[in-house]
């Protein structure tokens, strides 16, 4: 099953919304390690800071970002459409030829 990961990077700049994608088994929740493996592919390499409020450092003080946060995950359920990817979708798709 899918599970979108929604979390905020904290930059001197601002805050950052972003995702990340994890594949789990039906009805499971990401798992430390996991979670730490999926901001890895996305090059952030970080350490679990506080478990409870699932807050994560980076390992290196010198990285551009402060910290990131989780703030929600998805799982996958599909209740609801995403109306920007199917506009997204829609205009990728070959048009169908004009008649003649």
């Amino acid at each position: 099953m899918e599970c979108i990961v929604h979390f905020n990077v904290q930059h001197p700049q601002g805050d950052k919304s972003l995702r990340g994608l994890l594949f789990l088994d039906e009805g499971q929740t990401p798992g430390e390690q996991q979670l730490i493996d999926m901001f890895k592919e996305m090059k952030f390499n970080v350490r679990l800071e506080d478990r409870e409020k699932l807050v994560f450092k980076p390992v290196n003080p010198a990285d551009g970002y402060s910290e990131i946060r989780i703030t929600g995950y998805n799982g996958g359920k599909g209740g609801k459409d995403d109306h920007d990817l199917k506009s997204i979708v829609g205009n990728l798709m070959p048009q169908k030829p004009s008649g003649l």
